[in-house]
């Protein structure tokens, strides 16, 4: 099945109305890029032959139409064609429940290529989370969909950019309903996986994890808020008895000047914003989102679907370069380690 030994990736298109496609065309155009794996691009034929197209991607290419073609011979990457969008009435940068379903149906497929043993890890381009839930999808995002498919317990969203990684306590949810989602049970299966991850696939032995205070100066011993003395201390504690080198909690806004500084690999934030205003301050053109539990490899992009500027050619392939990297680092990495 594998072509020169490499490992195999799963490329979902995302929203076919977004950039997905024009950021994955522009990749694979990058002999680097194209080194590293085997690829199957899982979307739509009509819609990725456009970015194609659009771009003058510098690569070939075979098209499947079932699973069961996966197999990498004369190419090394292969666009498995679910025929989901209607080519007459196709549009970019439209929210439409057409697009939103065709989006999941494409992270399904990749999904069974998985659990076929056909692929190593995912990639997902961005899908739109509007046109998605249009569609009757009713989970937040990607972690959440691929965490219910494959049944996996204890996931997180962590995200990488230049010499910031964080994770994400809570995910996609508001802000109002942060504070009752802070476990400490929880906590401190995030941090355990964390060690765990950044030991097995990042090569990162005792991993040095900072903990991110919930309320302003970390709560002021109880003074502002209850949170770091009820939760986030005692999961801290319980995970250093097990060994983790783990501390905190710590203002945010002095712990990410420390992370910055290289005092921390990782940075466990509390809520989605603590976490990836800095990152993105930084590193918005190439950080990577990564989640951490599942039974196999997903990375993606750290941005959107990009509506505005969908189909003109314009969209910046840097961060997905970035997931494909990541991914296939991975992969080897898991590889060796059997």
């Amino acid at each position: 099945m594998i072509l020169k030994n490499k490992p195999v990736i799963a490329i979902t298109i995302g929203d076919p109305s977004g950039i997905g496609s024009e950021i994955i065309a522009k990749s694979l155009s990058e002999p680097a890029a194209r080194e590293l794996a085997n690829y199957v691009i899982v979307g739509d034929s009509y819609v990725f032959k456009n970015s194609y197209i659009m771009t003058r991607a510098d690569f070939e290419y075979r098209g499947i139409t079932t699973p069961q073609e996966v197999e990498f011979t004369n190419y090394d990457i292969l666009l498995l064609d679910l025929q989901n969008v209607d080519k007459e009435n196709f549009e970019y940068g439209a929210v439409k429940a057409e697009y939103g379903k065709a989006s999941i149906e494409y992270i399904r497929a990749a999904y069974s290529l998985i659990k076929q043993k056909r692929a190593d890890a995912i990639v997902t381009a961005p899908i739109n989370k509007y046109s998605a839930k249009k569609s009757g999808f009713k989970f937040n995002g990607h972690t959440e969909f691929l965490s219910f498919l494959s049944k996996a317990k204890n996931t997180a969203m962590m995200l990488s950019g230049g010499p910031l990684s964080v994770v994400l306590a809570t995910t996609h949810i508001p802000l109002i309903d942060v504070a009752k989602s802070l476990k400490k049970e929880r906590l401190s299966k995030i941090i355990l996986l964390i060690d765990e991850w950044m030991r097995d696939y990042f090569g990162v032995s005792s991993c040095k994890i900072g903990v991110c205070g919930f309320n302003p100066h970390a709560g002021e011993e109880g003074t502002i808020g209850r949170e770091e003395k009820n939760n986030i201390s005692p999961a801290i504690k319980l995970a250093q008895s097990r060994g983790i080198n783990v501390s905190g909690p710590y203002p945010a806004d002095s712990l990410f000047y420390r992370a910055y500084r290289n005092d921390f690999d990782v940075i466990l934030c509390m809520y989605h914003d603590q976490g990836l205003i800095p990152l993105k301050m930084i590193a918005r053109d190439e950080a990577v989102n990564i989640t951490l539990g599942l039974p196999f490899i997903r990375t993606s992009p750290a941005h959107g679907t990009a509506f505005d500027i969908a189909g003109k050619n314009i969209a910046q392939s840097a961060s997905f370069q970035a997931a494909i990297k990541t991914a296939a680092s991975m992969a080897i990495r898991k590889y060796k380690n059997r």
